[in-house]
């Protein structure tokens, strides 16, 4: 049995959607059990492997992320991370601010001996053979970093990949804006060193413009560079399949030509809909922490849920403190 506590106020859309959400997965997995944290009256359910804790206190997306962690103690958000701490929970989940759950995370949780940077890491879509998702990281935990990083960075999605997603060799790419070993910053520069001296299966730079195609399973970045890639993805998939809907609406013709195409269409859908990649492990704690998308809904919070149970029947977290105490 694997137990995951939920912030039951973080998200968009919570704490409806969250509770949707966490009701569905307990029902379809009977080897999870849940602690809900949320404000009184907020949870509405009831289910025997779902335990309901009220607290008093809920972290607003607009809050300061380390003074709200600071002074809302009995949030949801911190007393999700709080039982993974105390051992109450294998994991937890929020869709909250991703600043106060980082916070949390160091704060809370603590971060691994050796490990100078936790990062942010999400599997994105792709459109390559396997269709398997690739790792981008940092995704904004680290606005600014150093080549040391970057390459734990590549060390903690390498284990990761291994010990949660069942890739035996992992193939790194660094994010770069040329090919050449030669191109780039002196941040890149230096971490290609790193990285070409690590004994990881690193496959030299990387350029955006492959992103979605899956030619890696890892793509290393700083956070700064990773948070507008992932931004500037979600923006282009949103614009692009409301261009591809307002064609298919445009005639009675193009309505036909849908009708016949609905399925190829709904499974591009499915392709771009981060709503079934679970949600960003935060790499580097001393414990599985994982942020959901803030506009989660139920099928979201699902992926999340089962991606939570993964990590923490892995043994990810280990391997991480023996190979970075190494370093």
């Amino acid at each position: 049995m694997v137990k995951i506590a939920v912030d039951l106020m973080g998200g968009d859309n919570a704490p409806q959607e969250i509770e949707k959400g966490v009701l569905q997965a307990v029902e379809a997995d009977e080897d999870l059990e849940v602690l809900l944290f949320g404000l009184k009256g907020a949870y509405s359910g009831d289910h025997p492997r779902v335990e309901f804790i009220e607290v008093t206190e809920k972290i607003e997306s607009e809050d300061d992320p380390v003074r709200s962690v600071r002074r809302k103690k009995d949030s949801s958000l911190v007393r999700a991370c709080r039982a993974v701490k105390d051992g109450e929970a294998d994991a937890c989940v929020s869709a909250g601010n991703t600043g106060a759950l980082m916070s949390a995370g160091l704060f809370v949780v603590g971060r691994i001996k050796g490990v100078e940077r936790p990062a942010i890491a999400t599997l994105l879509p792709t459109t390559g053979k396997s269709k398997e998702g690739m790792m981008l990281l940092d995704m904004g935990a680290n606005a600014d970093n150093k080549p040391q990083h970057l390459y734990q960075f590549a060390v903690m999605a390498d284990l990761y990949m291994r010990e949660n997603e069942g890739r035996s060799n992992p193939t790194i790419g660094l994010v770069n804006n040329g090919s050449e070993a030669n191109k780039g910053s002196e941040l890149t520069k230096e971490t290609y060193k790193l990285l070409e001296d690590s004994g990881l299966n690193f496959i030299g730079n990387f350029e955006t413009r492959d992103i979605l195609s899956g030619n890696v399973d890892i793509a290393v970045t700083d956070g700064f560079t990773g948070n507008v890639i992932l931004k500037t993805i979600e923006g282009t998939a949103m614009s692009l399949m409301g261009e591809v809907k307002n064609a298919f609406l445009k005639n009675a013709k193009n309505k036909l030509a849908a009708l016949v195409l609905k399925k190829d269409v709904q499974s591009i859908r499915d392709l771009l809909d981060y709503r079934h990649y679970g949600g960003a492990p935060l790499l580097g704690l001393n414990g599985h922490v994982l942020k959901a998308h803030g506009s989660s809904d139920s099928v979201a919070i699902v992926s999340a849920l089962k991606q939570a149970k993964r990590m923490a029947e892995s043994d990810a977290i280990t391997k991480i403190k023996e190979r970075v105490g190494e370093a």
